[in-house]
């Protein structure tokens, strides 16, 4: 270790300590990862702060560096979740700019043989929910669904706030993603998004009780199964997933979305499991290669203990309120050198505060995911002396 791998960091307390960084890794990233389950990295976007005027407006994309990491997601063998929240969509990104970050998406996927890009279809250029109706909504999907098949890119179909303000039951939700879902060319993976991520999705499939709004989401999967490929669910709730992807048609598939419980969730029991789009995956997307590769060979032990450590920094990151956790996705991405700066769009890496990244640094070096420790150790001293530390 030379001096520059121990610093002074801030503990949850606000006390400063000093803290010798380990910079381990026990395991080795597969030069060609094989997988026995169908996994999805949501991707974040890296803004160009030299273009940004308006941090609360501006759609200033360093596209190098964005389509870069996509590239480094692709080739450890991940699918890419594209203009998704991870991506800060509605909390940062507008729909003409998450179309054009999924048509280059694409294209860049045609570099590697096999990747996959799917995309976030919503309803988000709709703004103004006063004098909304039902055909309004299903007119925005269609609108963004058409935009993304024309380009070749596969469909998530979004949560819509739009619906959520102006849907009176599960009846008009019914309504809804029948229309939509009776026009997609191919079959879409459906996104279920708790309200601890987006909390204008409270109420979410007409019902209060995720029981009763789970039986809605069912039915709607059962009526249009041969247009649902899959659902992702992100209620940070295994329980329910595990009940849900035991109710699922045969023929569609349950992305854990649980960015709390994933490593059970993709191993699974004797009765199933899941596959995943996370967007935890973007962080620890080469840890999470080694296990995967390791799982599909049947080495679950190796599996588990690869992501174990993984899980107090994805369970930190992902903490109340749940919606900043893209500040730290983007603050790793920085520390291992994928970006040169840590700014993001709407200014959100303020939204947490310097102990909190603090602790991200550490669990990070304790998974092992500091790519180059004495780099993220130069790149974190510099960020605590910015807050006094």
């Amino acid at each position: 270790m030379t001096l520059s791998n121990q610093l002074r960091l801030l503990d949850q307390h606000g006390k400063s300590y000093s803290y010798q960084v380990k910079g381990e890794r026990l395991w080795d990233v597969p030069s060609k990862a094989c997988f026995n389950r169908d996994v999805f990295a949501a991707a974040h976007v890296v803004c160009d702060p030299a273009k940004m005027r308006d941090p609360t407006r501006d759609m200033a994309i360093d596209w190098d560096a964005t389509l870069q990491y996509r590239r480094h997601l692709m080739g450890l063998g991940f699918g890419v979740a594209e203009a998704m929240d991870t991506a800060q969509r509605g909390m940062g990104m507008n729909w003409p700019t998450s179309l054009e970050l999924i048509q280059r998406s694409v294209l860049q996927a045609k570099d590697f043989p096999g990747a996959t890009v799917a995309s976030g279809a919503g309803t988000d250029h709709l703004t103004d929910f006063s004098s909304l109706s039902l055909q309004d909504v299903i007119n925005a999907y269609e609108q963004q669904i058409s935009a993304i098949e024309a380009c070749g890119g596969r469909i998530i179909l979004m949560a819509s706030r739009a619906l959520a303000a102006i849907a009176k039951g599960p009846e008009d939700y019914i309504r809804v993603y029948d229309a939509v879902l009776r026009q997609v060319k191919e079959p879409v993976i459906l996104h279920w998004l708790g309200d601890m991520f987006d909390p204008s999705l409270k109420g979410y499939w007409g019902q209060e009780q995720i029981d009763e709004a789970m039986q809605i989401c069912l039915a709607v999967i059962v009526n249009n199964q041969s247009k649902i490929e899959g659902i992702k669910i992100s209620l940070l709730d295994k329980a329910r997933e595990i009940e849900m992807r035991r109710q699922l048609p045969a023929t569609v598939k349950m992305y854990t979305g649980d960015d709390f419980n994933y490593p059970e969730l993709i191993a699974g029991d004797d009765k199933g499991y899941s596959h995943a789009l996370l967007g935890i995956f973007d962080v620890i997307a080469p840890a999470a290669a080694a296990a995967l590769n390791a799982l599909a060979v049947g080495d679950s032990d190796k599996y588990h203990a690869i992501l174990a450590p993984t899980l107090p920094l994805a369970r930190h990151i992902f903490t109340a309120p749940t919606q900043y956790y893209k500040a730290g996705i983007v603050f790793l991405a920085w520390l291992n050198g994928h970006q040169n700066h840590f700014s993001m769009l709407g200014g959100m890496q303020s939204a947490r505060s310097i102990a909190h990244y603090c602790e991200v640094f550490s669990l990070a070096d304790e998974a092992g995911l500091l790519d180059k420790p004495e780099v993220a150790a130069q790149r974190m001293a510099l960020l605590g002396k910015s807050y006094g530390v």
